[in-house]
């Protein structure tokens, strides 16, 4: 596992999870929980790109701040029903 990629995994996610709770102030967890679930979600959508999907870098960091934008958003929404 290159250390670059990772590390421009867990950026993207983080950065993804704070544009989505920042476009959805109903659903946001707040700047600390968004930024940690984003890049727990970045580094999990950039593996599912490079094992799967068989991308590259740039691939990896998009599908991580996709992921990492929707993470934060569906334990928002899930928080909200309980």
């Amino acid at each position: 596992m290159d250390m670059t990629a990772v590390l421009i995994q867990l950026i993207s996610g983080a950065v993804g999870g704070n544009v989505a709770g920042l476009a959805s102030k109903a659903s946001s967890l707040g700047p600390l929980l968004n930024t940690i679930l984003g890049a727990v979600g970045g580094i999990g959508g950039g593996q599912l790109a490079g094992s799967a999907l068989g991308g590259g870098t740039a691939t990896q960091a998009g599908l991580s701040a996709v992921v990492g934008a929707l993470l934060p958003l569906i334990v928002g929404m899930l928080k909200q029903k309980s």
